[in-house]
């Protein structure tokens, strides 16, 4: 819509209209030869009755001490590696048409980025919760990346076909509140890469520069990737944390979403101890876009320290 504002002759000059929406989320940065560009899929609202070893009182009020919004607000986050080779390889991706309308939002900031589907070769999962693996597939169950191979830890998929996984979830609740519906969504969401699907182990170099990193606990094949190029590197961390204002300072806090609560606890530790030890710049499905940060020790807990925005690339 066109404004005018009158000028000192009496005649009505053309005014801009305010924004209406917010610019693309996309950020771009180097890692040596290989470019990151980080992709918001927007966001998740939730219950803080999710978050377990800790009471929703307390977990809300270290939210508010820290002017974030309760109930939760959890953001969603992928990753695209340009290699030096030209290849293209995507990390997650995101919640897809079936979750809450402030997510999905991956397809259109790719295209804001100048990513078409078709562009991306390689898909690297974290793991299969559907707030990371929902995008795989169109609302009609089509590929939504037709020409990507799809690659995840062999024990993520064994972990997902498996029957009597499903049962015991289904019993238990533990790792998918849902009762189980997780498990045909993630078979479902598999299902148009059949033909082209590819499980790696530890430490295998899973694209050019990217190695990956077995963390077990939120599920037994969740994984991060370290990317390494021309003496620098950063780690996506996938799911470490989830609610890093809560997590953070206090990594003892699970969630319901755990497979494995303690052994997701004990594997948060440790990346906490390694990251923090070696300096190593983080990126996390679930920081606060563009989701880029350092961990640090202190007072005997952690802290994250969000990397600052910079013009250069």
């Amino acid at each position: 819509m066109l404004c005018f504002r009158p000028r000192k002759d009496g005649v009505n000059a053309p005014m801009a209209s305010p924004p209406t929406a917010q610019v693309p989320a996309i950020h771009h940065r180097r890692v040596g030869d290989v470019t990151l560009t980080v992709v918001s899929d927007g966001f998740l609202e939730g219950s803080m009755a999710v978050l377990q070893n800790i009471t929703v009182e307390e977990s809300s009020e270290m939210l508010r001490a820290v002017f974030r919004p309760v109930p939760r607000r959890t953001s969603l986050n992928c990753f695209i590696i340009h290699g030096p080779d030209g290849r293209v390889a995507l990390i997650d991706t995101g919640a897809g048409t079936h979750m809450q309308k402030t997510s999905g939002q991956l397809p259109k900031n790719l295209a804001a980025a100048g990513i078409a589907p078709g562009d991306v070769d390689t898909i690297l999962l974290t793991h299969m919760h559907p707030d990371h693996s929902n995008g795989l597939a169109t609302a009609d169950w089509n590929a939504a990346f037709p020409k990507a191979e799809l690659a995840m830890h062999a024990a993520e998929h064994a972990y997902w076909t498996s029957a009597d996984a499903e049962a015991e979830v289904a019993r238990s609740g533990q790792g998918v509140p849902t009762g189980g519906a997780y498990f045909p969504m993630a078979k479902r969401q598999m299902a148009p890469y059949a033909d082209r699907m590819r499980f790696f182990a530890h430490g295998q170099e899973v694209f050019p520069g990217v190695t990956a990193m077995h963390f077990p606990g939120h599920t037994p094949g969740h994984c991060g990737f370290l990317i390494a190029s021309g003496g620098q590197s950063l780690l996506i961390w996938g799911d470490i944390v989830h609610l890093p204002e809560v997590q953070v300072p206090r990594p003892e806090v699970t969630i319901l979403f755990d497979v494995d609560p303690h052994q997701a606890a004990a594997t948060r530790r440790r990346v906490f101890d390694m990251v923090a030890t070696e300096k190593t710049h983080i990126a996390g499905m679930h920081l606060h876009f563009p989701a880029t940060a350092h961990l640090a020790r202190e007072g005997g807990t952690y802290r994250l320290y969000p990397e600052a925005w910079t013009q250069v690339l």
